[in-house]
């Protein structure tokens, strides 16, 4: 979904909960558990726009307790406590004043769980900080860390703790890929051989803005933009590699069962010229502006190769600082046939039409995957077309239920691990690197356990 089509449906999400339309459906939501009678008790770290949009799927809930919020834009707080307003529930404690304050939201005894939704510096010592508090289990936006050892810290600090930490990859649960999962496991597509994804959306509206508005009007970042520009953008400057490649890898380690019988063995990434966040701030506010001389580090478009335990390749592709309309670029192929997003379009040898394709919706009808079929109605007007709702949904119930979450530490860590990799291999020449094992050898024996039913 196009980010201004998310604040819109946040918007429209705001205005449901406060004619009280969307209450009730969610509140079935937090029934669906045995022991739907446990309050989680549960705090945000950042209520930006992206935190807000969290902030009101928990608030929907009637097995949640949204007990503290923090934050340092007084801006995002204010909206944040109007959202807990319009719900009638009570106002969280609020922790603000300093980039420290999230220590104290921490010594909140009782704490069942913390959503981070931070800038991306933030997410590993947030995420340490609340396992050494004693919080069993921690939500967190993408990605898991900066740097690789980043990730190590984080998935030691789990074991070492028994705490459950669970990135919030939504996309896992788009409806359509979600089918197509249905379809994999089911064996229409044959034995899968290659897959594609990626990050393709054209972010230079969200990199550059006026200081005031979330998305455009202007060329500020750092301390003169907003909301993401004041932080985002930073990483464009000095990076170069896959700066978000979760979106696509997500739903295809699904596919594959990466960290459960599979995993990634060596990534090789390529980095194309930088041209179109400079060519965004000469052609939006004049080669005078003080930010058209920045020589921004990140590539165009970034092009990463993975090769996987059992065979598979993968190809991922980063690319946001080019005009384009938003495509995640899905490719799922098997020796029966293959999916593709692009196109919308399906084909499966012996039942389509010889080299020509279906049309893909006739297929995702058919194999809905079983969760969207049960609770498409309670995910009606979240976030991102309803995925929100169920990455969160599956979330809360794990805590309720004192259960493993189905996206664990170890899928967070290989997942997000790819940013620095494809940083290390762009840098030395687009040398091929090993990928580490976070599982110290567990792959091996763990099973799936993703979606495997209509529950959560």
């Amino acid at each position: 979904m196009k980010r201004k089509a998310f604040v819109k449906n946040a918007t429209l999400a705001a205005a449901a909960v406060a004619a009280g339309s969307f209450t009730d459906l969610f509140a079935q939501a937090g029934k669906a558990s045995p022991k739907a009678e446990a309050l989680v008790k549960a705090a945000i770290i950042g209520t930006g726009l992206r935190g807000q949009d969290h902030l009101e799927l928990l608030l929907m809930r009637n097995d949640v307790d949204v007990v503290a919020i923090c934050d340092v834009d007084d801006r995002m707080l204010a909206d944040a406590k109007a959202l807990v307003a319009k719900s009638g529930k009570k106002m969280p404690q609020v922790f603000t004043g300093d980039p420290y304050a999230w220590k104290k939201l921490l010594d909140i005894r009782g704490l069942d769980t913390v959503f981070i939704v931070t800038p991306w510096e933030w997410h590993k010592p947030m995420i340490i900080g609340a396992i050494e508090a004693g919080i069993k289990y921690v939500a967190t936006e993408v990605v898991l860390g900066i740097t690789l050892q980043d990730h190590w810290d984080v998935v030691h600090a789990a074991e070492k703790h028994q705490a459950h930490v669970t990135m919030l990859e939504n996309v896992c649960y788009r409806r359509d890929v979600m089918a197509v999962l249905n379809m994999v496991r089911q064996g229409i597509f044959g034995e899968l051989i290659h897959l594609q994804g990626g990050y393709q959306h054209d972010l230079r509206e969200v990199k550059f803005n006026d200081g005031v508005k979330p998305y455009g009007g202007g060329c500020e970042m750092d301390e003169k933009g907003w909301t993401e520009a004041r932080w985002r953008t930073h990483h464009s400057v000095y990076r170069n590699g896959d700066l978000y490649p979760t979106h696509g890898i997500g739903p295809i380690a699904h596919y594959i069962n990466i960290n459960r019988g599979n995993r990634f063995l060596h990534l090789s990434s390529f980095s194309s010229k930088a041209r179109g966040l400079h060519n965004h701030v000469v052609k939006t506010c004049g080669e005078d502006h003080p930010n058209a001389k920045i020589n921004f580090k990140l590539g165009d478009v970034v092009t990463t190769s993975i090769s996987c335990a059992n065979g598979e390749t993968i190809l991922l592709q980063h690319d946001t600082s080019l005009p384009r309309p938003y495509s995640l670029g899905f490719r799922v192929q098997g020796t029966n046939g293959l999916w593709m997003d692009v196109n919308k379009g399906i084909h499966i040898e012996g039942t389509t039409k010889p080299h020509q394709w279906d049309e893909a919706k006739t297929w995702l009808d058919k194999y809905d995957h079983p969760l969207w079929q049960r609770w498409s109605k309670e995910a009606q007007g979240s976030g991102h077309g309803g995925m929100d709702f169920y990455v969160d949904h599956m979330f809360i119930e794990s805590v309720k239920r004192k259960v493993p979450p189905q996206l664990d530490v170890y899928d967070a860590a290989a997942w997000s691990a790819i940013t620095p990799l494809s940083e290390t291999s762009v840098e030395s020449g687009n040398r091929t690197v090993e990928f580490p094992d976070f599982t110290g050898g567990q792959w091996m024996y763990r099973k799936p356990v993703f979606a495997l039913n209509n529950e959560f």
